[in-house]
């Protein structure tokens, strides 16, 4: 693991609409895409995530039918949710209006950990 853990600070939160038509919405969005250094397999990177995700402080599923693993995630001893999805060699965590850095941190320490590589952290952000 690198001697100096990214920061998850989020400049930005979505904002969840709920139109007439029924459903929710998101405005605005912030991903911290997190890279291993050491080239994985989409469904390797699937694997570690469904392994760090199974441990005892998260409740998660993947209950959508899409092209790329996506999981709903909660940490439970944080009280925080986000989303995680597995693509393009990373894992992006996607930020949800009350989702808190310090659950996002604790993931990716996790992560590092099982994963025995150091990690990039990028984070792209967008206002609503």
């Amino acid at each position: 693991m690198s001697e100096q853990e990214p920061t998850f600070t989020i400049p930005h939160r979505p904002q969840r609409r709920y139109p007439r038509s029924g459903g929710v919405t998101y405005e605005g969005e912030t991903i911290f895409r997190l890279s291993p250094d050491a080239d994985r397999e989409e469904a390797q990177l699937a694997d570690l995530v469904e392994g760090v995700l199974a441990g005892d402080a998260y409740t998660f599923g993947d209950w959508f039918d899409l092209p790329a693993p996506v999981y709903l995630v909660h940490d439970d001893e944080l009280d925080t949710t986000f989303t995680a999805v597995v693509r393009n060699g990373s894992v992006e965590l996607h930020v949800l209006p009350d989702t808190s850095s310090e659950g996002l941190a604790a993931l990716y320490r996790r992560l590092a950990a099982a994963s025995e590589t150091d990690w990039s952290v990028a984070c792209e952000s967008s206002p609503s």
